[in-house]
């Protein structure tokens, strides 16, 4: 498939891809070529189609660099990189979020800097750990990051990610609710089960930090008594959202406690609240209320007339819709990518980061970081 961009790509880059629902793509000019969607690479098939479309689209004819995500251990990093070695070209890494909100650069943004918001499960963030709920200051491969969601622990790792009553868990810890660990969470996952994630996130024994605001969703979700374990990705967030949704439907908008990006006044409404629907309410005009707050004043503070939204957790179509409406309340343009919120699209920016970068022959590393209420 072949696409066509606004403005053309002032370099000539192949790009790799994330490592879920990865797809690559070839900027040359206006012109975007995409490969197949290859899935998430945790197949030998799924890393042999990669390999296929890298080497497909790298025939097209010569090429400046080769993107690639920043995390060393992806298959579609190393992929790029052989190619790149083989083919003498450099090979340019690419943090994730920055990725995200450059495809909105590369489809709709005019050529000017842009307040972004990054958000979804997981990202490799420059400093090593997981981000994924990120406020940054986006122009070309220059880059900085101004915020992000407040931290949260995985409990057990990975598996936090795909049992929401551990992020449950790891919220009521980060707001220093502990004790209400065990009788909150035993009778829905066992005795065992709670009391050994309590005495983990006591120990700090295998709970690596997280900012995604995808895991944010997995704690509300645990905690609200939503979900405890999902078979699908984004299954708990999803029904979170539509839980708010029918409540929405039926009742003015609930209280909204007042927070800053570390989301410590929602996570104690979230303990505190009666009813599980009104909960999730609660959380998703809060988180959208909060966004919108920071978004406008790095906006403000930088000069910034141009948002961009970008990442899996805006296929929410509430939380999508309130910030929206808050930014553009506040006289901003806001943008969202037009293909693919997700990680799907995300090789067109790598491919356009790199391609600025080889152009304005900046480096793709981040400015340093300004903090942003």
């Amino acid at each position: 498939m072949t696409t066509t961009l606004p403005r053309p790509a002032p370099a000539r880059v192949l790009a790799a891809g994330a490592w879920l629902k990865n797809a690559a793509c070839r900027v040359d000019g206006h012109a975007v070529r995409w490969s197949p969607l290859h899935g998430d690479l945790g197949t030998p098939e799924a890393c042999r189609a990669l390999q296929a479309s890298l080497r497909a689209l790298a025939a097209d004819g010569p090429l400046d660099a080769i993107a690639h995500d920043l995390h060393p251990d992806f298959e579609s990093t190393r992929l790029a990189q052989a190619l790149a070695a083989e083919l003498g070209v450099p090979a340019v890494p690419v943090q994730h979020h920055h990725a995200h909100l450059a495809v909105v650069q590369a489809e709709v943004a005019p050529d000017e800097p842009l307040i972004g918001l990054a958000l979804d499960g997981v990202g490799l963030g420059t400093d090593g750990t997981a981000w994924g709920g990120e406020l940054l200051w986006v122009h070309g491969a220059r880059w900085q990051r101004l915020g992000h969601l407040g931290t949260l622990v995985l409990p057990g790792g990975d598996l936090a990610a795909r049992e929401p009553w551990r992020m449950a868990a790891a919220l009521l810890h980060a707001l220093g609710r502990s004790d209400e660990i065990v009788p909150r969470l035993a009778p829905r996952v066992g005795a065992p089960l709670a009391h050994g994630v309590q005495a983990m996130l006591a120990r700090g024994l295998n709970c690596p930090a997280t900012t995604g605001a995808g895991r944010w969703f997995d704690a509300a979700a645990g905690l609200l008594g939503f979900s405890d374990r999902q078979a699908q990705e984004a299954e708990a967030a999803i029904t979170l959202e539509r839980a708010a949704t029918e409540w929405l439907a039926e009742h003015a908008d609930p209280a909204l406690p007042d927070t800053g990006l570390d989301l410590t006044a929602l996570g104690h409404a979230l303990a505190d609240v009666r009813h599980p629907a009104e909960g999730a309410a609660i959380f998703h005009l809060t988180l959208a209320r909060t966004l919108a707050r920071a978004t406008v004043v790095a906006a403000r503070a930088h000069g910034v007339s141009v948002v961009a939204l970008g990442g899996g957790c805006f296929f929410n179509r509430l939380l999508t819709q309130r910030l929206t409406d808050a930014l553009r309340a506040a006289e901003l343009a806001v943008h969202l990518p037009q293909a693919d919120r997700g990680d799907a699209g995300l090789a067109l920016g790598q491919a356009w980061v790199a391609a600025h970068a080889m152009a304005t022959g900046h480096d793709t590393e981040p400015m340093e970081t300004t903090a942003c209420a």
